[in-house]
C-alpha cells in the first residue's frame, strides 16, 4: 500500500474559497467537497478516499461540511466590477482616440494617449476580476483591479467637476453620474477587502498612483487653460493700391489691388469667414476748418476739420481666401484685384480694407461642412432660407466647431460656428450653442434669440478674433499716375 502526503484544506477565505496544500505547498483550491475530489484524483488520490480520516486530511477552520461559498454573491460583484470596468475602457477611448491623433499641440497629444494608456489599464484590470475573483493564482490581481478603480473614479470626478463648470444637461450625463457612484461602491468593496495586502511594494504603488495623477493634472492644465491663453496671436496685413492703368480713349481706368496675410505667430488658425471692401469717399470741402463739429450728427468716428458731410458707397468687395481656410503659422496668401473707376467720378478718395475673423486651431476644430456656402434667397436651403425683402441675399456657412481637447467636448453641449458674408452688407460671425434646426423666417429673430452673454464667452473661449487693415489714396493721385 502506497504512503500518501498528508493533505491540509486551509480555512475558507472571504470569497469561501479554500486552498489545498501538501507538504506546505499549494496543490490547488476548492470551492466545494466536489472539486477537493477533483484536485485530489488529479494528484492520484484514490475517488473512494475517506476525506473525514484526520490521518489522510487535515481539516482547518472547519469541517468537510464547511464550505461557504457564496457564489451568487461572489458572481455578482464579479460581473459588476467587470462591467463597470469595461464602461470605463471604453469612456477613456472616447476621450483619448481623437485628441491622441488629432490634437495640435504635443502637450494634447500627450493627453490623448495618457487616456488611452488609462484604457488599456482598464482592460487589464478587467481580466484581473476573474482572477481576483476566482482562485487569485495573480498574487497582483487585486491592485490592478484597485488601479483600474481609482483611474474611473478620477475621470469621473474629472468629467463632473468640468460639467459643473457649465452645467448643461447633455445625454451623457446620467452615465458620468452612474460611473462615478460605481466607482465609489467599488473602491469602497476594495477597501473592505484589504486588496492593497497582496501588493508586493504597497508604498511604491501608491507613489507611483500619485505621481501618474500629479503629472496627469498638470499636463491638462497646461494644455487647456495656460498654453491657448499665454500664446498670443499675430498677423501681417496689407492692403496696398497700385500704378493705374487706362487709355484716353477709355472713360474708366484700371486701379491694381494687392492684399496680403501672413500668420506670423506661433500658433495656426481657421479664417472662419473674410472680406474685403473697396470704399469711394465723397465730402464737402468746409472752408470755415469747422468739419469737426459735425462728426457727433453724422456718428462718425473720425472727423477733419476741413472735410463735411462725408458719404462712404462700396465700389467693389469679395472674399479673400474663403471660410473654412486654415492659415498655418509662416503660411501667407496674396490676392491681386483690379478695381474699375470711372474718369469722371465725385470720389475724393478710394479706401480698401481686409478684415477677417481667425479662430486658433489650438482653442477649436472646424467641422469640414462649414465650408459648404447655403444661400439665404433658396427655398431649397431649408432652414437657412430667409426672404429677400427681409435679410437680403446673403451666404451662410454654418458648422460645428469643437473643442481642441475632447475631455472638454464631453462636457459640453455641442457647438455650432455661424458666418455670414454679403458684398454689400455687414460680414458676422459667432459660435452658440444654438443649431438651428427650426426654421427661421428672419436673420433678425434668430440674432433675438441669441443669449449675447454665451456668444462673448464662446467668443473669449475659441479665441475668435477680428483682424483687419485698411488703405486710402487720393482719387486725383490715381488720375495723375494714369496721366488723365
Amino acid at each position: 500500500m502506497s504512503i500518501r502526503p498528508w493533505v491540509i484544506v486551509e480555512p475558507p477565505d472571504d470569497r469561501g474559497l479554500r486552498v489545498i496544500t501538501i507538504h506546505g505547498e499549494k496543490v490547488g483550491s476548492a470551492w466545494s467537497l466536489r472539486e477537493l475530489r477533483t484536485v485530489l484524483r488529479r494528484l492520484g488520490y484514490p475517488d473512494d478516499m475517506d476525506l473525514d480520516d484526520p490521518s489522510c486530511v487535515l481539516w482547518r477552520g472547519g469541517d468537510s461540511s464547511t464550505w461557504p461559498g457564496k457564489g451568487r454573491r461572489r458572481y455578482v460583484v464579479m460581473v459588476l466590477m467587470a462591467l463597470g470596468l469595461l464602461a470605463s475602457l471604453g469612456l477613456h477611448v472616447v476621450i483619448g482616440w481623437p485628441d491622441a491623433l488629432g490634437a495640435l499641440t504635443f502637450a494634447q497629444r500627450l493627453i490623448g494617449v495618457l487616456f488611452l494608456v488609462a484604457a488599456a489599464t482598464e482592460g487589464i484590470a478587467t481580466l484581473a476580476v476573474i482572477d481576483y475573483w476566482g482562485r487569485r493564482q495573480l498574487r497582483i490581481s487585486g491592485a490592478f483591479v484597485l488601479l483600474g478603480v481609482i483611474i474611473a473614479l478620477a475621470t469621473t470626478s474629472l468629467l463632473l467637476f468640468l460639467w459643473l463648470e457649465e452645467r448643461e444637461f447633455i445625454p451623457a450625463l446620467p452615465f458620468f453620474v452612474s460611473m462615478w457612484l460605481w466607482s465609489l461602491w467599488a473602491f469602497c468593496v476594495l477597501m473592505r477587502q484589504k486588496v492593497w495586502r497582496g501588493i508586493p511594494y504597497p508604498k511604491r504603488f501608491a507613489a507611483g498612483v500619485t505621481v501618474t495623477a500629479i503629472l496627469s493634472s498638470v499636463s491638462l492644465g497646461y494644455s487647456t487653460l495656460y498654453a491657448p491663453t499665454a500664446v498670443p496671436m499675430r498677423f501681417v496685413l496689407k492692403a496696398e493700391f497700385g500704378t493705374p492703368q487706362t487709355r484716353a480713349e477709355l472713360p474708366y481706368m484700371h486701379v491694381p489691388l494687392r492684399l496680403f496675410a501672413k500668420n506670423d505667430g506661433q500658433i495656426p488658425v481657421y479664417i472662419v469667414v473674410d472680406d474685403y471692401v473697396v470704399r469711394g469717399r465723397t465730402f464737402k470741402f468746409s472752408d470755415s476748418g469747422h468739419g469737426m463739429q459735425g462728426w457727433a450728427d453724422a456718428f462718425d468716428t473720425e472727423a477733419e476739420s476741413y472735410e463735411s458731410e462725408k458719404e462712404d458707397v462700396v465700389i467693389a468687395s469679395g472674399q479673400f481666401q474663403g471660410p473654412g481656410s486654415a492659415l498655418q503659422v509662416g503660411e501667407e496668401f496674396t490676392m491681386g484685384k483690379v478695381i474699375t473707376l470711372p474718369k469722371k467720378t465725385d470720389y475724393e478718395t478710394l479706401d480698401a480694407t481686409l478684415n477677417f475673423a481667425v479662430l486658433r486651431q489650438d482653442r477649436g476644430r472646424i467641422g469640414d461642412s462649414f465650408q459648404s456656402a447655403r444661400a439665404s434667397w433658396r427655398k431649397d436651403e431649408g432652414r437657412y432660407y430667409c426672404p429677400p425683402a427681409q435679410c437680403g441675399k446673403r451666404l451662410f456657412y454654418h458648422g460645428r466647431v469643437s473643442y481642441n481637447n475632447n475631455l472638454v467636448n464631453v462636457t459640453r453641449k455641442p457647438r455650432y460656428v455661424l458666418a455670414f458674408w454679403s458684398p454689400d452688407d455687414i460680414t458676422d460671425v459667432f459660435v452658440s450653442s444654438y443649431e438651428f434646426k427650426k426654421k427661421r423666417t428672419s436673420i433678425y429673430e434668430i440674432y433675438a434669440g441669441l443669449d449675447p452673454t454665451e456668444t462673448r464667452r464662446e467668443q473669449k473661449r475659441y479665441g475668435l478674433w477680428w483682424v483687419s487693415v485698411n488703405s486710402e489714396v487720393s482719387v486725383h493721385g490715381l488720375l495723375k499716375q494714369a496721366g488723365s
